[in-house]
Order: structure tokens, then sequence, then C-alpha cells
């Protein structure tokens, strides 16, 4: 589909360890109930194998345990903790490069969140603002805006459930209905061929997989030189492309991106002269059968 003659493409992105340089727990929260990230991961290891939790409520559950009496706890404290977030290089210019380049090939891009991370948290960062939606683990809160519930967790697996929504343009979490109901490929707003997916690990493997097999394109990041994940998973066909989380500009991050987007654009054009030739062609098989007539 097109908007406004432009077409629609998306880039999904991982949070942690993909645009920021470590787990968001590990900068200013942590610390800040006077743990270090290995006492506090391993809190949450524990929790979840003596409970038989899922990870991710495992984890917002000991945030909230760990923090009762070193720090309050509320949603605008959630977000001043994004401010501590540190970006990889170039991160906070990309968006601006990348939807420029896109606007070029005559393309609408877009930026999605799609993170086991905390979304209160990435909502307090300096990029939130560059993201059409930021799917992630968040907590229920009451009138004060105190956490007392997880109103969403997002795992590796429940991940892919975002990527039919952008593709539908069933955005609401809500919405469930519309999102269950068959929607013939050519009627869906963002067709996989469209979308580029960029994570660091094994929790983002279905994500870049589902991308992958439908006709788009999966990245794998990594940082330090610390290739033996990444490698694994383009050797075992989960991803295309694995390149150092550097966003900056010439990277070479940024150059298959750019090159994806070519790719998404001379796609376009030859579906758009498919049915241009396909209209002509019925038109004169009409014609013609209306003579004979």
């Amino acid at each position: 589909m097109k908007e406004n003659g432009k077409t629609i493409a998306a880039i999904m992105y991982d949070f942690d360890n993909t645009l920021c340089t470590k787990d968001m727990q590990e900068y200013a929260f942590i610390p800040g109930v006077g743990m270090d990230a290995q006492e506090f991961w391993k809190k949450c290891d524990e929790i979840k194998e003596k409970h038989h939790m899922d990870q991710i409520l495992a984890y917002m559950y000991v945030m909230v345990d760990s923090a009762e009496g070193k720090m309050l706890l509320n949603r605008n404290v959630f977000h001043a903790l994004g401010k501590s977030v540190e970006l990889f290089d170039g991160v906070a210019s990309w968006f601006g490069r990348a939807n420029k380049y896109a606007e070029k090939k005559n393309i609408k891009l877009e930026h999605y969140v799609i993170s086991s991370g905390l979304k209160e948290i990435i909502e307090g960062t300096k990029i939130a603002h560059e993201f059409k939606r930021i799917y992630a683990a968040e907590f229920f809160y009451d009138d004060k805006g105190v956490p007392k519930w997880p109103a969403m967790a997002v795992n590796y697996t429940s991940k892919t459930q975002f990527l039919f929504r952008i593709n539908k343009n069933v955005l609401d979490v809500t919405e469930n209905d519309a999102l269950n109901q068959f929607t013939p490929e050519d009627k869906r707003r963002i067709p996989f061929r469209n979308m580029i997916y960029i994570g660091d690990g094994l929790t983002d493997v279905p994500c870049m997989k589902l991308v992958k097999v439908n006709g788009g394109h999966s990245i794998a990041v990594f940082k330090d030189g610390n290739t033996e994940e990444s490698n694994k998973m383009i050797l075992d066909g989960r991803v295309d492309y694995t390149v150092p989380a550097d966003y900056s500009k010439g990277s070479e991050l940024e150059k298959i991106v750019f090159a994806v987007i070519d790719q998404i654009a001379a796609c376009d054009y030859t579906i758009d002269l498919h049915l241009q030739h396909q209209e002509k062609a019925k038109a004169e098989w009409n014609r013609k059968r209306n003579k004979a007539e």
C-alpha cells in the first residue's frame, strides 16, 4: 500500500545493546538501589527459577522489590532514569539521516521499538520522539503514578506479535480482533518485504527470522568486536547482515540500511510496472472481447 503516493517502510529496533550500550537498568536504576549489575541479574534469575516466572516479569518484580526503602518508584522517576541511558555512536542523528535518504527514494520511513526493556525508561530517553510506537514491558500505575502490577511483558516470542501489528496497521495493543482477522497481503499497510529488523541477540531471533523469511531484512549488531553470537546467527540463516553497533554517518550499518532502502524502492517500482502492464492487458482483452460480441 501507498500513502500520499509514497511507499511505507519500517525499521524495528530492539533497544538494550542495540541502540543503547548496555541493559537500561544498569545506568542509573541498579546503582540507585545499591546493587551492581551482576547481583541484580542474578537475583532476577533466582526469582525466575524458584517461582517458574517469565524472565521479564521476574526482572519487573525485582525492580520494584529492590527499590523498596531505597528509591521512590513512579512513572516520572522511570522517565528520569531514561535520561542516563547512553546511546551508541551516531544514534542521535541516525533517524534524521535515514528519513532524509528514504524521502529521496519516495519512501516514508517509520521507526518502532520492540524491546523487552521497560517502556517508561525508553520514553525518558532523548530519542523517544523518533518512534511511531514503543512496544516494551510496562507497569500498570495507580492514580499517583506508582507501579502496582505489570501491564505488559514483552519476551522474545511475544515480540513477534508487534511485527504483525505494524504489518496490518493494528497498532493499539488492546485491539486483538482486527489483528487476528485475515487481511490480504495487498491490503496490509507495511509488507514484510519493506521491513528491517535490527537487534543484538538471541531474544531477537524470532523477529529476525520472521522478517527475513517473509522477504524483509534482519541485521544483527555487536559491540566491542564481540562477533561470536552475531556470526552464529548469520551462519544459522537467522539474519542477513552482522555489523558493529555504530550508527554514524558512513558506517557499515548506514550503508546496509541505505542499500536496503534502495532495494525497497526498486521492488516497489517494478511492482507498479507490473500492475500497469496487467491493467493494460486487461483493458485490451476486454476491448477485443466486447468487439467480438
